[in-house]
């Protein structure tokens, strides 16, 4: 079964969102990329990107780690699922490959995750 793992959303500024996430949820600051900071509770990612061009503040996109990257794209694209764009260009890659679903939902496929995500959670 595929884990959700991964949210991103827009903002206009990811430092100002990442001390309301820190505040609001404790949750800590895991990593930042060119456009953002990526939050995390210990099990799942949210990426706080920066607002560019028309994008509209909000849900961005979702992520989904799976075991095996070509299975699961063939698996989506079989429920109705249209390629976007990416690949893993390396072994290290942690890029992700984009999809939208059947109603124009953004999701990203990984099989190797996301800073501050773990795959599977054990029960404590």
């Amino acid at each position: 079964m595929a884990k959700l793992r991964h949210v991103a959303l827009i903002v206009p500024d990811p430092d100002k969102a990442a001390k309301f996430f820190e505040d609001a949820f404790d949750m800590k600051i895991a990593g930042r990329a060119r456009r953002g900071v990526y939050m995390s509770d210990g099990t799942i990612n949210v990426a706080l990107l920066k607002q560019e061009g028309n994008e509209k503040v909000g849900l961005y996109h979702f992520g989904m780690w799976v075991d095996d990257l070509d299975e699961a794209e063939k698996k989506a694209q079989q429920a109705g699922a249209t390629y976007l764009e990416g690949r893993p260009t390396s072994p290290n890659s942690f890029y992700e490959c984009k999809y939208r679903d059947p109603l124009g939902i953004v999701f990203d496929l990984t099989h190797k995750g996301w800073t501050g995500a773990v795959k599977e959670v054990v029960a404590k």
